[in-house]
């Protein structure tokens, strides 16, 4: 994947550079613009690899990523521009081509081609001229808020308050308060101060269990190893009940076949909820009591549609639930609901792995996000019949180092009676 992603980013660079060169721009002719202009994307793609092929300090694996992201990004829009540009030229040439039009005299062909005859200059801006120049201006545009995505928001650690209202919830359970955080993605941080800010958001709002959905690394379970102590912190009275999420499983790693490095990875990160004090659920239940009521904490391995793992035995996961008044769902993969959970009698499912795309728009009344193209329920409450869905945009990040409008979750719910 990193191969060819390479080389889609060369043929991108060639198509841009060459594109740059034909503009009358004086500086973008010169031997320093193609020294300056290979020599970064050589440096940058070096840069990416050695990011993944290696162990380096997370800071400066960050303001690889960071970089990377908002060149490629900024290089994609702009070959957007140039494709623009040359379709319109193309049909201009078509149209030329089955015009008819063969007694054109030199100054009028010169002309059509939107090129000044060397004794009488054209005045003004050609179009394609215009199109190139004012493309680089569009595509710079995207690295102001991408920037400030990283500098401001990556961080920006905001509660989402929940009322969960459950017709079959017993009396004692009325008012109960759950915390929920999801895909940490602990191989992404640079930053422990802040990280340890949110986790302290968490703790001071004294939910009476918490759920952690998924995703605690990118791959390997040693990106814990300096986060650790912090989320060793995330206690609750009833417990902290976890579950694996899609990356958890080091597949991105190690390759989708099996072996013991994989399955020695997969264990450690088994063992990195334990030692935290996390109850981590394998496609199996817990029951909270309160007098003479219970209600079942149910919680799956990861299960999504499409390209992700179908780790997860949902029945196996219900096995002695029946007499349950209230069954929540701890499933990684917002998709596990529609393919499977609403042919069951969950109340209820808890998920993530969407992160809002970490790019959006997200207030009270109104969302959106590219994400809502790939996933239907993406972020937030979603319910259909007797069944609800909360989404969890996520604690951490992944690929882009930041966040633009959707800032990372805390969600705090409150189970209530109808």
């Amino acid at each position: 994947m990193l191969k060819l992603n390479a080389v889609i980013l060369f043929l991108l660079d060639f198509y841009i550079f060459f594109a740059l060169r034909a503009t009358k721009i004086k500086f973008m002719r010169t031997r320093w613009f193609t020294i300056l202009w290979w020599g970064y994307s050589l440096i940058l793609l070096v840069g990416l690899y050695i990011s993944f092929a290696y162990s380096i300090p997370l800071m400066v694996r960050s303001i690889i990523l960071v970089a990377f992201f908002i060149t490629a990004v900024s290089k994609f829009i702009y070959a957007v521009v140039l494709v623009i540009d040359d379709l319109r030229r193309g049909g201009i040439w078509v149209s030329r081509l089955f015009s008819g039009r063969k007694g054109q005299n030199l100054q009028e062909r010169l002309e059509e081609l939107e090129e000044p005859l060397p004794e009488v200059p054209k005045k003004g801006i050609s179009r394609s001229d215009f199109l190139l120049k004012s493309g680089i201006i569009v595509a710079a545009l995207p690295m102001v808020p991408l920037a400030w995505g990283v500098i401001s928001t990556a961080y920006d650690y905001r509660i989402r308050r929940q009322r969960l209202i459950l017709p079959n919830l017993p009396k004692e359970f009325h008012g109960l308060r759950i915390g929920q955080i999801s895909d940490v993605h602990s191989g992404s941080f640079y930053n422990k101060k802040a990280v340890l800010g949110g986790v302290e958001m968490l703790l001071q709002e004294k939910p009476d269990a918490i759920f952690f959905t998924g995703d605690l690394v990118n791959n390997v379970a040693n990106e814990m190893r300096d986060y650790q102590d912090i989320f060793s912190r995330v206690k609750a009275p009833l417990g902290v009940f976890s579950t694996l999420g899609n990356h958890d499983y080091g597949d991105y790693f190690y390759g989708p076949t099996d072996s013991p490095a994989k399955r020695k990875n997969l264990q450690d990160v088994i063992e990195t909820h334990k030692v935290m004090g996390w109850d981590l659920l394998m496609d199996e239940n817990r029951t909270l009591k309160a007098g003479n009521e219970e209600i079942a904490i149910v919680g799956v391995q990861n299960w999504g549609t499409g390209r992700f793992p179908k780790k997860g035995d949902l029945r196996k996961a219900l096995v002695g639930t029946e007499d349950k008044a209230v069954k929540l769902l701890l499933s990684h993969d917002p998709s596990h609901w529609r393919a499977q959970v609403l042919d069951t009698d969950i109340d209820a499912m808890f998920a993530g792995h969407t992160h809002g795309m970490q790019f959006g728009v997200r207030g009270e009344n109104f969302q959106w996000s590219p994400a809502k193209y790939i996933y239907k329920e993406w972020a937030g409450l979603y319910r259909e019949g007797n069944s609800q869905l909360y989404v969890n945009t996520g604690f951490g990040f992944l690929g882009y180092p930041g966040r633009v409008g959707i800032a990372p979750e805390i969600t705090i719910f409150e189970l209530l009676r109808a």
